[in-house]
């Protein structure tokens, strides 16, 4: 389905924007694929790696999703749109949470009223963990920004234009994962803890964009993917980095969870379960006739979709050729 389209990704020169442009070259043939980004000088990295001289559809475009004008620009003619940009540094948003509000919730709602304006046929926005039960400024912002989408598919009406929203948890190896920390301290014998019975839920950079780019051949439109995957435990990941160092345990930094969750119990009656992912439809009347109740399976009432109480785990050898395999960021 991308083949001869034209896709845009918002944020497209961050770990997963460039995993994602490697894999749509690779397998489909899109007629333009624009990067659309803040950053001259990761645009300038980017446009090395996948030169519009060997890629002619490449197109490498300035812009801030702030700026709903220039998304105008940006949006001309395109077909999908993959929303990727966010600030998403936990301890930075609860100290600058105005900016944080103003890329991710105002940044959010500008992408989807141009991508009304336009007659953009699809849209996924990435989401996060951290966007279900939120104590943080960030999830509370991507938590905003879910609802949006959603919400959006009922004031488009009849219009052409679907949003949904993907959400999955932390990134083997992303910039800002706590891998490449690992990685630099284990060099001095010693390892940083936050509190030892932290869990995490684990997905790699290739699974994400996977499960995206399929999500766009599913989406009914109002819905949120989940996708199911494997939780880790901080001693587990320590132990599988740097097994000969010691641990100082620091604690929880602010805004912090010891489990994350990606579907609450409130969101269990919304829920339906797949082989190998959950849809949490939309709470809305004008959407729930694109949702059959043929497809997918119910879950239990008191369903929760937490780190901690998992039945999927990594641990010892399985974690450890993970991270072998998963290249790091800095």
């Amino acid at each position: 389905m991308f083949d001869g389209k034209r896709i845009l990704i918002t944020g497209g020169t961050g770990s997963f924007g460039k995993k994602c442009t490697e894999i749509l070259l690779s397998r489909y043939t899109p007629r333009k694929l624009i990067i659309f980004s803040r950053d001259e000088f990761k645009q300038y990295l980017m446009a090395q790696q996948f030169p519009e001289t060997t890629y002619p559809c490449m197109r490498y475009f300035l812009g801030d999703v702030r700026d709903k004008e220039r998304l105008q620009r940006a949006f001309h003619q395109v077909d999908y749109v993959i929303h990727a940009a966010a600030l998403k540094h936990v301890p930075a948003a609860e100290y600058n949470p105005t900016e944080c509000i103003k890329t991710n919730v105002a940044g959010a709602q500008n992408v989807i009223n141009v991508a009304a304006d336009r007659g953009v046929k699809r849209v996924v926005a990435l989401s996060t963990d951290k966007a279900c039960n939120p104590v943080n400024l960030y999830g509370a912002t991507k938590l905003c920004s879910d609802k949006l989408f959603v919400a959006a598919n009922a004031f488009v009406a009849q219009d052409e234009t679907r949003f949904s929203v993907v959400r999955y948890g932390n990134v083997v190896g992303s910039r800002g994962s706590v891998i490449p920390l690992f990685m630099k301290q284990r060099l001095n014998g010693a390892l940083t803890i936050t509190d030892p019975r932290m869990t995490r839920f684990w997905i790699t950079l290739e699974q994400g964009v996977e499960f995206v780019l399929r999500c766009f051949k599913e989406m009914e439109g109002g819905e949120i993917f989940v996708p199911k995957l494997p939780s880790v435990g901080i001693m587990d990941l320590a132990r599988a980095v740097a097994p000969d160092c010691e641990h100082t345990v620091i604690g929880i930094r602010p805004g912090e969870k010891i489990h994350e969750m990606m579907i609450s119990k409130d969101d269990a009656r919304l829920t339906r379960e797949y082989d190998d992912h959950y849809v949490i439809r939309p709470d809305n009347r004008y959407l729930a006739c694109r949702f059959g109740d043929d497809c997918g399976a119910p879950v239990a009432e008191d369903f929760e979709y937490d780190s901690g109480n998992n039945t999927w785990w990594l641990k010892g050898k399985e974690l450890e050729d993970l991270l072998k395999a998963t290249p790091m960021e800095e």
